[in-house]
């Protein structure tokens, strides 16, 4: 196999439009993805022909549903090697994945105990576990990192301890492109005894995400950045540590026995799926999966390279350029100053030329005052990105430059 780019860019209908009477060049896809018509068309069937309530009908619409709702579970659990299907808990997204984990944890943190996260966190995976160790007293640790955007691996194996509770990384960071080695880092804070979490937002999107190799606890993404819908999401966990993992809410679909008086919750992934899912999401997320690895992997990986060396030439060619995370280990994400415009000055000129991409502090705030700067402008390329709209984005931002020179 290999990949056909013209055939992939015509499975996504929304980008044949224009903007401002100019070919849309999308580059915001680490915010979200764009959706492959299979995925639509999933939406639009469970929708026209077996729209009901999944697990608690006795009636054909609802058997049907379940058995596609089920059926996306088992895709998922394929596409990331999860040693069973119950190890995959639905979730609004990654936010609520991580903020699951940690309302389990903050039962069991005391005074002394240890959280370590990095640098480079989105919001989702800092706030969540912030806010946890404010209310148990724990302590919070935070790995630095370099210049370029790496890790710090002497100062991770440094703050890793006997009192380290959790490690939470980001398997790629979202602001920077960084792919950190998760596997390696896994195995060193299982030296200690920790449970690893693993934010996998903007890592899933890129393949080959083996959970048991990489050997975490808990893996989290969510479907809108693997071409799948909006609200949907996946905290997958290891059945001997979600098993007894304390419930995050509770009401329908969760209960083994209810009384007045107390409640007993029933078995995974029922125990952590209270009330009715977004079933119409997770039959998308199940139909993204499942075209998603239709594709020839290693092809989809060097194209995505392909798109990141060619804008990372032209952007260290371009005067008054700087490049924010030049890690030797990269996704297809750019973030740079361009000058001294601002980033948002910079981002509406691009869109008046159809090009969009992102600009702000990325949901990473504490990132942003590392490197001294209030924000950038990111472009982030995928799969169905070409080396034409590499060489678009940067006519933009020459046109840019001149501009607010």
């Amino acid at each position: 196999m290999s990949l056909d780019l013209q055939s992939l860019r015509a499975q996504f209908p929304i980008l044949s439009q224009q903007v401002d009477g100019k070919p849309l060049v999308y580059l915001d896809n680490a915010a979200t993805t764009q959706k492959p018509q299979a995925v639509i068309d999933a939406i639009v069937s469970f929708y026209t022909q077996c729209n009901a309530n999944v697990h608690r009908g006795a009636h054909h619409l609802s058997d049907e549903a379940t058995r596609r709702y089920e059926k996306a579970r088992d895709s998922v659990a394929r596409f990331i090697n999860a040693s069973a299907r119950e190890e995959v808990i639905w979730t609004s997204g990654t936010t609520e994945a991580i903020n699951l984990v940690a309302n389990g944890l903050a039962f069991q943190l005391k005074q002394g105990d240890e959280v370590m996260v990095t640098e480079m966190e989105h919001h989702a995976n800092l706030v969540t576990w912030q806010q946890a160790c404010l209310k148990s007293g724990a302590t919070l640790k935070v790995v630095p990192i370099h210049d370029s955007g790496e890790l710090d691996m002497n100062a991770f194996d440094n703050l890793l301890s006997a009192n380290t509770r959790l490690v939470a990384i980001p398997h790629v960071s979202n602001a920077l492109g960084t792919v950190n080695p998760i596997q390696s880092l896994t195995a060193k804070a299982k030296q200690h005894g920790a449970l690893v979490l693993i934010d996998g937002a903007q890592g899933i999107a890129h393949g080959n995400v083996d959970v048991q190799s990489i050997g975490c606890d808990f893996y989290a993404f969510s479907g809108h950045k693997l071409f799948g819908p909006t609200g949907i999401g996946v905290l997958w966990g290891k059945q001997s540590v979600l098993q007894d993992w304390p419930v995050w809410q509770v009401g329908g679909e969760m209960i083994s026995d209810v009384t007045y008086q107390s409640a007993t919750w029933g078995v995974l992934p029922n125990r952590l799926e209270a009330g009715t899912p977004n079933i119409a999401g997770a039959i998308g997320l199940g139909a993204a999966v499942d075209w998603f690895t239709a594709l020839d992997m290693p092809a989809v990986q060097a194209h995505e390279q392909q798109l990141l060396q060619s804008a990372t030439e032209q952007a260290e060619a371009l005067e008054g350029l700087r490049i924010i995370g030049t890690a030797p280990n990269k996704v297809g994400v750019l973030s740079f100053l361009l000058a001294d415009a601002h980033p948002a000055d910079v981002g509406f000129i691009l869109d008046r030329q159809g090009v969009a991409i992102r600009t702000g502090d990325n949901c990473a705030q504490p990132l942003m005052k590392r490197f001294g700067i209030p924000g950038t402008a990111r472009a982030s390329f995928s799969i169905y990105n070409t080396l034409e709209e590499v060489d678009m984005l940067f006519s933009a931002l020459k046109k840019a430059k001149m501009m607010l020179a």
